[in-house]
């Protein structure tokens, strides 16, 4: 089985976030409230949350790969880095830091082509994190 790229591994996480909050939202939601009595930050966690959630969706709504030539090609050379930069940390530990960076970009144009795919349902699912998140505020 392929590994699952960036865009699929983001939509199984948000799934996972939205299930849990989709379940535990009533009874975690009077438990914040008391929290935040006490801890006013809590709910600067919750609209910080918020705000991640919104630049992410603003990310991926500016996201048009459909017209991009040759994004196939490319998508397939980024593909292979991944099995350079691990034979290159090896050699180069030092570069520990360079190579993890040349991974996570490597990573994202690789998942491009699948971005069209996933896109409508990353954002609602973002759209429905963002509401039980603020649900959870008052």
């Amino acid at each position: 089985m392929a590994d699952q790229n960036l865009f699929e591994q983001l939509k199984e996480v948000l799934a996972d976030f939205k299930s849990f909050l989709d379940a535990n939202v009533p009874t975690i939601k009077p438990a914040i409230q008391a929290i935040a009595s006490l801890v006013p930050r809590v709910n600067d966690l919750l609209d910080l949350l918020v705000e991640l959630l919104n630049k992410l969706k603003t990310e991926l709504e500016s996201l048009d790969v459909g017209a991009i030539p040759g994004l196939a090609e490319v998508s397939a050379f980024t593909g292979k880095i991944p099995a350079l930069l691990e034979a290159a940390k090896k050699l180069l530990p030092n570069e520990t830091a360079s190579i993890e960076s040349i991974a996570d970009v490597a990573d994202v144009v690789t998942g491009l082509p699948s971005v069209d795919a996933v896109k409508a349902e990353i954002l609602a699912l973002i759209a429905a994190i963002v509401a039980h998140l603020n649900s959870l505020k008052g």
